[in-house]
């Protein structure tokens, strides 16, 4: 199957909402190859991921979101218009910890994560060989005695490098107001916990002195509001009185890097849809 053109479909949920998609697909020659839909009975939002095959269709992909538009006004739709492939800029940040940089190199080099990784960068050098190694450039900004210094450089280089995406690998630096602004819902962290539980420094520590008896990874979009920005994919593991500080890390460090690559994927394939606080993240 060649490229494919997807549509992200946010509106009031009204009857014929549907068919006016399907319709406008097929009328202009176009093959639908999947398609999900979500009803929110609360808020009564409809949500839609619609997909299909751009060979033969009747607009081109300058053309098409302009082609959509009367039917996005005629329900008030929000829309935003994907391609399967595009592969978007993309930065991977990460402090000390090495497992999810590791991982997500590893996926990407395997040609699982639709993406070009463009730069690695660190608060400090360890990485400078493993990004060597994918023959990804490697940039440390040691954060010194001027944590503003440190994070204008770091967005300078997201913007020199036109990067599209940002990935949070267990990188422990709190971003400033001014790159989550200049990214939204672009930036993607993983933390080392079932949030809302734990928020913030060390929750394997606080797991530990509450007792819990399960712990968790949680991915989510990354707000100017820490850990509270709308979550993307979790999981969990069960632990027990015996697991020590350590063994809960070890145990996270597994759920760590299986959210964080679920949650990357989710997004590049262009199947999570932001609403609010919430995500609907089709399957």
């Amino acid at each position: 199957m060649g490229p494919t053109a997807v549509l992200l479909l946010t509106c009031p949920d009204r009857t014929g909402v549907v068919a006016a998609v399907a319709d406008f697909v097929w009328r202009h020659g176009g093959n639908i190859v999947d398609a999900e839909q979500h009803t929110d009975p609360e808020d009564g939002v409809f949500f839609q991921r619609v997909e299909f095959e751009l060979d033969g269709f009747a607009f081109g992909r300058d053309d098409l979101h302009r082609a959509f538009r009367p039917v996005a006004e005629r329900f008030g739709m929000q829309v935003d218009v994907r391609f399967s492939d595009e592969r978007p800029r993309t930065a991977i940040l990460a402090s000390r910890a090495p497992h999810c940089l590791v991982d997500l190199l590893g996926r990407w080099a395997a040609g699982e994560l639709p993406a070009e990784v463009v730069l690695v960068a660190s608060n400090h050098p360890d990485h400078a060989e493993l990004a060597r190694f994918h023959g990804v450039p490697h940039h440390h900004l040691p954060v010194g005695d001027d944590p503003g210094a440190q994070e204008a450089a770091l967005l300078d280089l997201l913007v020199a490098e036109r990067v599209e995406r940002v990935v949070l690998a267990r990188y422990m630096r709190i971003l400033s107001p001014a790159v989550v602004d200049a990214f939204p819902n672009r930036i993607i962290n993983i933390h080392h916990s079932f949030l809302p539980a734990f928020v913030g420094a060390q929750p394997y520590r606080q797991a530990h002195q509450r007792g819990v008896k399960v712990i968790g990874a949680t991915a989510h979009y990354v707000t100017e509001d820490l850990d509270e920005g709308p979550i993307i994919d979790q999981d969990v593991a069960r632990v027990s009185h015996k697991d020590s500080v350590e063994d809960l890390a070890r145990k996270g460090r597994d759920l760590e890097v299986t959210v964080l690559a679920r949650a990357v994927r989710a997004d590049l394939e262009h199947r999570v849809l932001p609403w609010g606080n919430r995500t609907v993240v089709f399957g």
